[in-house]
């Protein structure tokens, strides 16, 4: 992606800037800068862990259904199984992501899906709607292009809209699930109809941006085993969940309307935020 290029080592070369420049003050920075390094590198460890053991298992418990999927889209409409589509990776690597086909297989336009948007095919909609068109992606993160818990991964002309957040952002690996997955897992019901792209971009893209940052900045192993407690809410029980977007805590959304919500939310004063989205 020539436009935007590679990020770097986001926050790893900040910390080891950082420790070349401790290296000159005293000892006891040295060996802070050293054990924050460990402890990242232990993060690190325990996050890849996971994700290989979850997606490992899913991918074999899900066999029988994956493979009723692919049949399916097969029988539906011409066209292949799977595609991939570009989006921005881990430290602003192209990532090509890998999907089951919803739509049809010459179908072309903007990287959003409308509600009701006429480029789906039957099982199309299905698989948007339940959102099992997500499940191929367990391969990109075994492959480690993803994680299971992360941001979500945009496409390259959002992405050039926030460029310095996103050299944050795109440090760690994008996910399948994260906060802005799960405040916005609605979001083709709440978007303007008439303006797709220009409310995406003025509306939600920056909330969806403040909460990968805030997970960027404050995740920890835990955040992602809540993540994932509160996906697995989402897809069985069919409840939407909000999130915090001060702290990050995840519960259950109760007003109707919102990121998430039944309708569209009328919108706000400038500058005004809510706290949860």
């Amino acid at each position: 992606m020539e436009a935007i290029g590679h990020f770097g080592h986001g926050h790893e070369g900040m910390s080891w800037a950082t420790g070349g420049r401790v290296a000159a003050g005293t000892r006891t920075g040295d060996a802070h800068a050293a054990a924050a390094l460990r402890r990242a590198a232990r993060r690190a460890l325990a996050k890849r862990a996971l994700d290989v053991t979850l997606a490992a298992v899913a991918l074999l418990a899900l066999a029988v259904p994956l493979a009723l999927i692919a049949l399916a889209i097969k029988l539906d409409s011409p066209g292949p199984v799977l595609y991939r589509v570009r989006r921005v990776g881990h430290r602003g690597r192209p990532l090509w992501m890998l999907k089951f086909r919803k739509m049809r297989h010459d179908a072309a336009g903007i990287p959003l899906t409308a509600n009701g948007d006429p480029r789906l095919t039957r099982v199309g909609a299905l698989l948007t709607r339940t959102r099992l068109d997500e499940l191929p992606q367990l391969w990109d993160v075994l492959a480690g292009r993803m994680s299971i818990v992360g941001p979500r991964p945009e496409a390259p002309e959002f992405v050039q809209r926030h460029p310095d957040a996103y050299r944050e952002i795109l440090s760690v690996r994008p996910g399948i699930t994260g906060l802005s997955q799960l405040a916005f897992a609605a979001e083709r019901e709440i978007l303007d109809p008439e303006d797709l792209v220009g409310d995406y971009v003025e509306r939600i893209l920056p909330q969806k941006v403040s909460l990968d940052l805030l997970y960027v900045r404050h995740g920890r192993l835990a955040t992602d085993l809540a993540v994932l407690g509160w996906t697995a809410v989402a897809i069985l029980a069919r409840r939407q969940v909000a999130v915090n977007r001060r702290s990050g805590r995840l519960t259950l959304r109760r007003r109707p309307g919102g990121a998430g919500g039944g309708g569209r939310p009328l919108r706000r004063p400038a500058g005004a935020a809510p706290d949860a989205v």
